[in-house]
C-alpha cells in the first residue's frame, strides 16, 4: 500500500530536499505540497493524504492551527495523521501541536531513513515520538497545561480496569511495551491489548496523547520516573 504525504513548509528548498527523499522510497509517494497553514488545510481536505509532514512556524495560520483544523475536520472522512517539522527538540510549540492532535514530531535536521520510517509509523497509526521525549517536553512546559483537576476522578479514568490504569502509569512514564511487560511478567501482547484498550475508553489517537491525558489529569506529575 503507497503512502500519501502532503508536504508543508514555507521553504521551497526544504519541500524538495523531503520530495526528493520520499519520491525515492517505492511505498511512498508525495501527493502535493504547501507553504503555509491555510493551503495545507485545503489541500488536506481534497488530496486526502494519509500523512501530512507539517512545519510548526510559517507565517498566516501556523502549523498548530493547521493540524488542528485538518484533525478536527478530516478525522470523520479519512483521518489523516499529522507529523510535525521542527528545529528544535525542545520547542514548546510542539506540546502544542501534539494537544492539537499531532501525531508526533521529527526534528528537521533528523537523517533521511528516520524521516522515511517516521512517515511509515505514523501512517500505520503509531506515534512516533518516543514517550521519554514527550515526558521531557511536557516536564519543561508543564506550567502551560490546564492545572489538575481537584475533584472526582479524570473523565474517562472510571472506564478503565485496575490492570488498564496500571498500564497507563507505566505509559506515562516513557516505557515500552516491552518495558512494561517486564514489570508486570506478562507478555508484550498482552500489554499491547491493554494499551490499544486504554486508547479506545479515552478516545485518544495514540501513546503520545496517552501520556498527555495523565499529565493533564494529575496522574503523572512533572519530574516523576
Amino acid at each position: 500500500m503507497t503512502v500519501r504525504v502532503l508536504l508543508v513548509d514555507d521553504q521551497p528548498l526544504l519541500r524538495t530536499g523531503f520530495k526528493l527523499i520520499l519520491e525515492a522510497e517505492a511505498d511512498i509517494t508525495v501527493v502535493g505540497e504547501a507553504g503555509d497553514g491555510a493551503a495545507a488545510v485545503e489541500l488536506t481536505r481534497s488530496l486526502m493524504p494519509d500523512v501530512v509532514l507539517m512545519d510548526i512556524r510559517m507565517p498566516g495560520v501556523d502549523g498548530i492551527e493547521a493540524t488542528r483544523r485538518i484533525v478536527r475536520e478530516q478525522a470523520a472522512t479519512h483521518d489523516p495523521r499529522v507529523l510535525i517539522l521542527t528545529t528544535f527538540d525542545l520547542d514548546e510549540y510542539v506540546i502544542e501541536a501534539v494537544r492539537a492532535g499531532a501525531s508526533g514530531f521529527l526534528l528537521k535536521d533528523s537523517p533521511p531513513e528516520e524521516l522515511v520510517t517516521a512517515i511509515r509509523i505514523v501512517a500505520g497509526g503509531d506515534a512516533i515520538v518516543a514517550p521519554s521525549v514527550t515526558r521531557r517536553l511536557l516536564d519543561r512546559f508543564a506550567t502551560r497545561l490546564p492545572s489538575v483537576r481537584n475533584v472526582g476522578p479524570p473523565p474517562g479514568l472510571e472506564t478503565l480496569t485496575a490492570r488498564e490504569r496500571e498500564v497507563l502509569s507505566h505509559v506515562a512514564r516513557g516505557l515500552s511495551n516491552a518495558e512494561i511487560a517486564a514489570e508486570l511478567v506478562v507478555s508484550e501482547t498482552t500489554i499491547k491489548t491493554h494499551v490499544g484498550n486504554v486508547l479506545a475508553k479515552l478516545g485518544l489517537r495514540d501513546r503520545v496523547q496517552a501520556v498527555v491525558y495523565a499529565y493533564e489529569t494529575g496522574m503523572s506529575q512533572p519530574g516523576q520516573g
